[in-house]
């Protein structure tokens, strides 16, 4: 359950000392985020401010998996962490909320000047030739809380940089370790290849997505997103699609001639792999009978003769 859902009643018991009652009933009844932070050592009194990263056209999620959300942080257009001893960072999400990726301790500030992307930045178009560099130390005691902690920025999404204030931003879930994301229906996902070792990896904050895909068997698809080609391929028997996908998550290529071959050709390219669900099948069906099913895919896709089909 959400933690900002949780409603903290006082209860009566005849025992009870005054004083434990008297506490009970002056507990908040929705959780800020200076809650979650203050046990891990956050410390409200330093000048702080609260930054929600969204940019138009960047995908910042992707920066964050790739290790370049820090950099891309670092500028800025303005002097936008002025007067500031630390900042509390947090990605754009769904309607108004944010994924909170760190606390940073504010050392120091240059510019403006002109600055120099990384060779492999994502967004090589991006224009710095005049920004104010931040010097910013990610505070590692907040590490945990990092793609877990979910708040709501409110309505006023537009300022992307606030003052803290306390009580200002209510906490509306604290995420499993290692939870990937809601499972959205068999045919209306995509999983990327760290999302799939993450749910195989941690199934009890991911449940849901190994109660539902071991219930099945069925036709998947593989895409390897740089070059399009596809590769299909079937599960059946004892685990479903989930046993099978789990071969993928411990190795990359789940045994398959062409995958393996895309390996040694390009080491990395697991990191490019897109998993997704083409058809569902009755796990009572045989072995031959899903494969027929696999079979009438590959013929319609043309995964034998331009893909990642060798069978």
């Amino acid at each position: 359950m959400p933690l900002a859902h949780v409603r903290l009643t006082s209860f009566y018991w005849p025992s009870m000392k005054s004083e434990s009652k008297l506490a009970i009933e002056n507990m908040p009844t929705t959780l800020s985020l200076e809650h979650l932070l203050e046990p891990f050592g956050f410390d409200s009194t330093r000048r702080t401010k609260l930054v929600r990263h969204q940019e138009q056209g960047v995908d910042l999620a992707a920066l964050h998996r790739a290790g370049q959300f820090e950099f891309y942080q670092s500028f800025q257009g303005r002097a936008v962490f002025e007067n500031c001893e630390q900042i509390v960072s947090f990605i754009g999400s769904a309607g108004t909320q944010a994924v909170f990726v760190g606390v940073y301790q504010v050392l120091g500030v240059s510019g403006p000047k002109a600055l120099t992307l990384p060779p492999d930045f994502q967004y090589p178009q991006l224009n710095l030739s005049s920004v104010y560099v931040y010097q910013l130390n990610r505070d590692k005691r907040f590490d945990v809380l990092i793609d877990r902690l979910i708040i709501d920025w409110g309505s006023g999404t537009r300022s992307w940089v606030q003052k803290f204030r306390h009580g200002a931003k209510e906490v509306v879930e604290v995420l499993p370790r290692g939870y990937v994301k809601e499972f959205s229906g068999f045919l209306d996902f995509v999983l990327r290849f760290d999302e799939l070792k993450a749910m195989i990896d941690n199934p009890t904050a991911n449940r849901e997505w190994h109660r539902m895909l071991g219930s099945v068997s069925g036709v998947y698809l593989i895409l390897d997103s740089v070059t399009g080609r596809q590769y299909i391929g079937s599960a059946y028997g004892d685990g479903g699609i989930i046993a099978r996908w789990s071969q993928y998550a411990r190795t990359g290529h789940g045994g398959n001639a062409k995958l393996k071959a895309l390996l040694t050709e390009r080491p990395n390219a697991r990191s490019d792999l897109h998993f997704s669900v083409l058809q569902t099948l009755s796990p009572s069906l045989t072995a031959r009978e899903v494969i027929a099913y696999e079979v009438r895919h590959k013929e319609k896709l043309g995964t034998r003769a331009h893909g990642l089909n060798s069978n």
